[in-house]
């Protein structure tokens, strides 16, 4: 295993993160403790998490990955081993079961109250915002519309100045966004120029099909010193290549066909090409588009997700491979051939 430090901070993670959103719906509890004893032997010892998990988002299901993790902390009696990331939930519809409000110190509270007792531990190492309050574009939206009649005002200081008090008071260490976007990013560094907590990394999607966060937000990570989490790294399984023959019975996309969104006709055309370059050179396409993460400069730990054992060996392998210059230009021929079809 490779390893990095959360910028800005001595909390040593390794650049490969395991992710745990399937812990509680598509996995058992014995399968996620499973998932995270060959993760830590194999030098994993970054986990990432959320109130929101399982997904998809349901109140059945609500907090049961951070359970999975809590009871497999006990058990191992390995807290100090670690180094856990969990979220709060946004103000949106689909999660009106957890909170309806937005990111007021009484949700802060709340939230982080039931995620260290789910987590069973005195604190969190990094703390996200699972997506922004107000309007603009995440979550495969390309881009920003306006709304005139948005009800949101600009809380960015009162945000930093609420979750200041978590980390004085020893609840969580440091603190990081999730689905945001430059915007959102500078605003946060602006208050902490004037004193305010820095949030120190950006968990967004990035891979092969969705490479926008090149298009400004890198800029800002290498000046500003702030890590990339990208999430979803295989596309919600397009890049393995298991949906270009056939579709597989139990896979994410099949039992879930809501998350169709790297499964549009162009996203297929880029995934076959990407294919072609993986066989090309005698590698998977699943291990060629991880290490191609794995790799970029502004990455601080790629987050990958897996339903089986199998698939987490072959996504923990990635840290072994390195990408050939000439891999490196057939991969950027197909991207400027095709760019970003799935945002």
């Amino acid at each position: 295993m490779k390893y990095t430090t959360l910028p800005g901070t001595d909390i040593r993670v390794s650049k490969i993160c395991l992710g745990s959103m399937t812990w509680g719906e598509q996995n058992t509890e014995e399968e996620g403790h499973q998932q995270l004893d060959y993760a830590i032997d194999k030098g994993i010892n970054f986990i990432d998490t959320a109130e929101l998990y399982s997904v998809p988002a349901n109140k059945e299901t609500q907090g049961s990955t951070e359970r999975i993790i809590g009871t497999w902390l006990k058990k191992t009696n390995k807290r100090d081993e670690v180094v856990i990331a969990t979220k709060i939930v946004g103000p949106r519809d689909f999660v009106n079961h957890i909170r309806t409000g937005g990111f007021t110190k009484a949700e802060f509270t709340d939230a982080i109250h039931k995620s260290l007792q789910r987590l069973q531990t005195d604190y969190i190492d990094l703390y996200q915002l699972h997506w922004p309050e107000r309007n603009t574009n995440f979550f495969g939206v390309r881009g920003y519309t306006h709304d005139e009649a948005e009800q949101w005002e600009d809380n960015f200081g009162e945000v930093l100045n609420y979750l200041q008090e978590f980390v004085a008071a020893g609840k969580i260490r440091q603190i990081g966004l999730s689905n945001e976007t430059p915007y959102g990013v500078m605003r946060y560094v602006e208050e902490a120029r004037k004193g305010a907590p820095k949030m120190i990394t950006v968990q967004n999607p990035y891979n092969l099909l969705n490479r926008k966060d090149e298009v400004g937000l890198t800029e800002v990570l290498h000046r500003e010193n702030i890590g990339h989490l990208p999430y979803s790294p295989l596309g919600f399984g397009q890049l393995t290549g298991k949906y270009l023959e056939e579709t597989p019975k139990n896979a994410r996309v099949t039992l879930f066909p809501q998350f169709s969104r790297y499964h549009n006709e162009k996203s297929f055309e880029a995934t076959r090409a990407y294919n072609e370059i993986a066989k090309k050179h005698g590698i998977s396409l699943t291990q060629m588009a991880l290490a191609f993460i794995n790799d970029r400069s502004f990455v601080t730990s790629n987050i990958i997700g897996a339903t089986s054992l199998d698939q987490l060996k072959e996504n923990i392998g990635s840290i072994d491979i390195t990408l050939s210059d000439a891999i490196l230009d057939e991969i950027e021929a197909v991207h400027e051939n095709n760019p970003n079809p799935a945002p």
